[in-house]
Formats: structure tokens, sequence, C-alpha cells
């Protein structure tokens, strides 16, 4: 077992040594351009990302199907192209392509490798899988971190979120490419820096300086313009230049991109990606270490050049969080074009008939009724319930969604949706993608583990025996989400600020005099507000309460809002509780992940010194 978090004497690193790292992947599903371009900008490593709760669930499905898949296919489309030049240069992979089945996606990278004459050392990071416990954590009584359910009878998967130790090892150990299952996003370049910079298990700070590096490039181009609230600012989305950090030993980084690339670099659109699916910036949660962002800095230090200070971290807690998936029945999703004169209202009459007729064919077959339906009109400005501004619009989309626990029920319905042309709304004008398929509805059900229950993670590089790696076990638990009792005292209303002393005031959207970016985890999402000038942090800090984000969102959120302060970055921090319809695959809202939240609340109406919009 390997215990020494020190990298060897023979590595000792120079004190002005730069180790390059490129953000090649933000998703599975994300352009195969970032790992040519990183490679052609003399980058040390590419760190690729593929993973996200939606796509575990996924992966989950896929190996359903066949035991063999269960890892995202571009992990070996986007690296086999490459492979030479890799090999050439010299570079170094670490990826969480492994998904739910790292060790295919080891074999199927060495096939290619072999394939191509090229010897290279594949690692796999392996102990995430708690699929063999699951029996013994039911028995236990483990339940859901926030609903409290009990661990459902039967699982798809069950993996832990590892962390950085294993990728370090695996590096010392003279691994090439590092495929990793389930670890945290951040873990890749965390991993990464600790073997370079020899950075020990309890160097806190220097541990958070790290996840940050791996937090800002975990998304790929979101971090260079991508995603961006001024997107009309951002040049060349066509050829967007991927991320590279430039780390020191000291902790100090540079966030940049490729010379010649789209896209920008700047602390706004760091600042955006910083915040991005992270609860209180001050206590960002991690497996190696728990990390302090709320004074960060960021410095424009050159064009697309942004200096990165301020971090902080403090010790790991004793947890895992754990994702399992489940099949709770199945879902088919039905899509409708109808135009004309009120095509709002034709729609929602067409949902209604279609749900009643399908209700007959199950009544008369003596089948239980759906277990879920849900009908939203895009185009009528659905995610806006109540506060729609487009019930008069003449296009729209009717998306219908249904759940039954049984399969051949929702085909009885599918078979119907293409007879709605000759018997409902004039305008219906096309079934889009065809009659719907019935597909398995995989939720997420998340829970905390002790590390100390775990066995320690294995390494196995090559075709060499596996060896197991030490975690830290020692920590306080997590603490369990509770009621708002956010870190700014905020408790729904204005808080104890001076008043902005201005003799003319206007009334304008919060895009005016901010920055938002919105992401999701699990059935939480969160809305992080940048301000555009320090100036304005005293007066939006007043303004923007966790009533008024609640009451703008109270048609999506069922939950509590909590607000978090990043006064570093001029940001707010707003955290929604139950606010994604269950979440990732189990929401049936077309913005199953609040991708749009951010947006939505820069359309806050707020009061302001007229001066700072006329500056």
């Amino acid at each position: 077992m390997i215990t020494n978090l020190k990298a060897p004497a023979e590595r000792a690193t120079p004190a002005n040594r730069i180790v390059r790292i490129g953000g090649a992947s933000g998703a599975w599903g994300d352009s195969p351009m970032g790992v040519p371009q990183l490679l052609d900008s003399g980058v040390d490593y590419l760190m690729m990302d593929f993973l996200a709760e939606v796509t575990m669930s996924l992966l989950a499905k896929a190996r359903l199907k066949d035991p063999a898949a269960g890892f995202p296919p571009d992990v070996i489309g986007y690296l086999k192209p490459h492979l030479a030049t890799i090999a050439k240069q010299g570079v170094k992979v670490v990826t969480n392509g492994g998904g739910v089945n790292p060790l295919a996606c080891k074999q199927a990278l060495e096939a290619a490798c072999q394939e191509l004459g090229l010897t290279l050392r594949i690692a796999v990071v392996e102990g995430d899988d708690l699929m063999p416990m699951a029996a013994a954590l039911r028995e236990e009584g483990v339940r859901e971190w926030m609903s409290d359910e009990p661990l459902p009878e039967s699982l798809l998967t069950a993996n832990a979120y590892l962390g950085a130790l294993p990728i370090a090892a695996a590096l010392a150990a003279g691994a090439d490419i590092v495929i990793t299952g389930r670890c945290v996003d951040s873990a890749l370049a965390l991993g990464i820096l600790m073997h370079e910079f020899g950075w020990a298990g309890d160097d806190y700070d220097r541990l958070a300086v790290g996840s940050l590096v791996g937090h800002l490039l975990e998304c790929g181009p979101q971090v260079t313009g991508g995603v961006f609230t001024d997107w009309e600012s951002v040049p060349d989305w066509h050829n967007i230049g991927y991320p590279i950090a430039e780390c020191e030993a000291d902790g100090r980084f540079v966030l940049t991109k490729p010379d010649g690339t789209g896209g920008i670099v700047t602390p706004q659109t760091l600042a955006e990606q910083t915040l991005y699916e992270v609860g209180d910036p001050a206590a960002y949660i991690l497996p190696d270490v728990v990390a302090d962002f709320s004074q960060l800095r960021l410095e424009q230090i050159a064009p697309n050049r942004v200096a990165v200070t301020g971090v902080r971290g403090r010790a790991p807690t004793s947890q895992y969080k754990v994702s399992a998936t489940w099949q709770d029945g199945y879902r088919a999703v039905a899509l409708v074009c109808i135009v004309g004169v009120d095509a709002v209202r034709k729609a929602e009459r067409t949902a209604e008939a279609l749900l009643a007729r399908g209700r007959m064919h199950l009544q008369a077959r003596g089948l239980t009724d759906f277990s879920a339906t849900f009908v939203e009109v895009l185009g009528g400005e659905a995610n806006y319930g109540t506060q729609s501004q487009a019930r008069a619009s003449r296009e729209v989309v009717l998306r219908v969604v249904v759940e039954h626990p049984d399969a051949k029920a929702l085909q009885m319905l599918a078979r119907e949706v293409g007879s709605i042309g000759l018997s409902f709304a004039q305008g219906t004008a096309a079934l889009i993608g065809g009659r719907p398929k019935p597909t398995p509805v995989v939720r997420l059900h998340t829970f905390l583990v002790d590390k100390a229950r775990l066995p320690a993670p294995r390494v196995s590089v090559g075709a060499e025996p596996a060896f197991e790696v030490a975690v830290p076990v020692a920590g306080t638990p997590i603490a369990a989400p509770g009621q708002p009792a956010s870190a700014s005292g905020d408790s729904g209303q204005a808080g104890a600020v001076p008043p902005v002393a201005s003799e003319d005031w206007v009334e304008v959207p919060l895009l005016a005099v901010a920055h938002a970016r919105s992401g999701d985890k699990g059935d939480f999402s969160n809305i992080a507000i940048i301000c555009r000038e320090p100036r304005f942090y005293s007066h939006l800090r007043q303004a923007l309460t966790t009533g008024r984000i609640a009451e703008h969102f109270t048609e999506q959120v069922e939950g509590p809002v909590e607000r978090f302060e990043a006064p570093g970055l001029n940001a707010f921090n707003f955290l929604m509780h139950r606010a994604l319809g269950g979440g990732g695959m189990a929401s049936r809202r077309i913005d199953a992940q609040g991708k749009a939240y951010g947006q939505r609340a820069l359309e806050i109406r707020v009061r302001v010194p007229a001066d700072w919009i006329n500056h």
C-alpha cells in the first residue's frame, strides 16, 4: 500500500517550474477540437472531464444493454487520432472517462494503442464502485442525504466520489494515461499537481488551489467565454480556445488559452465558472480538502491571462459523497409542432385530449393510471409559468411527458400520438422525432459513507499488479443541508447596510449591474450573481435577498433558498433546494439542470443610482 504522499526525491521541483494543464473536455458531448488545439500549444497534461450526475445515469442505462459499455465512447474517439502525438510529445492524460466501467475503458484504449503500434502505460483507478456493499448499507439504514428516503431495493450503480491521491499515485508509478471512474472533477488536476510538486496530503491551502485549478478546467470552454453572460462580447465561438492553467509549486497559477483562438479569459469569465455548481464558496467540500474560494482574487495581468490568488483550505471531512442510481419505471416524451393563432391554447388542449385518450386505453386493458404526467408548451414560455409573456405565440412545440411502471402501457400512448394530426387541432404541423419510445427512468439517490468503511482505492498500471493507495479517513462528518441559515445572515430581509447616496434612481434588470451563472447538483440549483463593479456589492447585498430570489422562482422551487457570499469576487451564491423537479434524469422539465436559471435571475428588476448605468 502506498502511503507516502510526497514526490520522490528525484522529482525535486525547481522553484520556477511551471506545469501547464489543458482542459480538453468539459463533458460527454464536448467538441473533439480541444485535444489537438492544446497539444499544439505545448501543454504537459491533458485533463479530460466526461462525467456528471446525468451522465452517470446515461452510462448506467448503457451498461444495462451491454455489459462492456458504461463509459463515454468519446474517450476513445477523441484520443485515438492523437495518441501518436501524445506519445511523441510526452504529454500525459488524466480523465474520469472510465464512467461506471473504467476497466473496459482501459482495455478499449489499450486496443487503440496496439492498433497504432504505440506503447503507452495506461493506468486505471478503482474503488469508487460500492455495489458490492449495497446490501450491507441497506441493512444499516443508509438514507438519502436530503429526502431521508431509504436506499432503493434494486440499484443500477453506486459510486463514491474519490479524490486525487490515487491519481497522483498512478502518475508516480509511471502512467502515461490515467483513467478513473467516479471521482470529483477537480481531483483530476489536483492529482497532477500533487504528483508534480510533491504537495503533501495535509498542505491544505495548496490542495485547495489545485482543486480550484481542476474546478476551472473541468468544464472546458465555459471558463474561456463559453455560456458567458455577456455572450455578445465573446469572439469566434466556432474556434473557442480551451483553457490552460499554468501552475507553480507555491500555489500560484494563471489561467489562459491558446494563442490565436476564440473566446476570452477575464476575471468575469473565471468568476462565473468558480461559483458554478458550488454551494457555500467558503466551504466547498471535496474528498481531499474543504476549499474556501470566498476571498478569491482575480487579476487581469495581460490579454487572456488572469492570475488567481486568495484560495484557502482546511482539513477534509471523514465521509465520501455517494451517487447511486436506480430504475423507477419508464418514460415516453412526445414532441408536436403546432402553428397558428392561439397555438399555446391549442397545444394545451391537445395535451389534455392525448392524455385522456391514453387513459381510456389503460382503463380498457385494466392497467393502472400513468404514474406521472407533465406538459410544457415550448415557445409559450413554459419555464416562466404564470410570468409568461408569450401566450399569444403562433408557433410552439408541445412536449408531453408520461411515465408508467409498464413500458407496454406507454407504447399504447405512443401509437396514439400520430393520430392527433387527424382528430385534434388544425395547425398540427409535425411530430418531431416520430413516435416516442419508452425508456427507463433512472433516478439519483445520494448518500454519505465513512471513508473508513471503503477498501483503499486500487491502481493498476499496464499489466502490472494493482496496488492500494492509503487515504486519510479522519475528520468530521459532512453536515446535512438544513434550513436556510446562510453565511451572509440573510433571513430574506435587507441587511443593515448603509444606503447608497443618490438623488436620481432608475429601475433596471439585474443584467445591467451583474453577471450570473447557474448550475445543478441533484435537485439543487445554484445561481451565482457577480457584481459588474465592486462598488455595486453593498447595494445588491441589500436588494438580493433570499426572499426576492424565492419569489422570482416560486413556480420552480419547492424548498428553501440559501444565500452565501464571496466578497473577494463581489458575488453572491444562491442555493435553491428542490428546485429541479427531481433533478437530472429524474426531472420531467425541459430545463432539468437549471441551465437557464441564471438568465432568468438577471431579469429581476432592481433600483440603482442612475450614474451606475450612465457610467
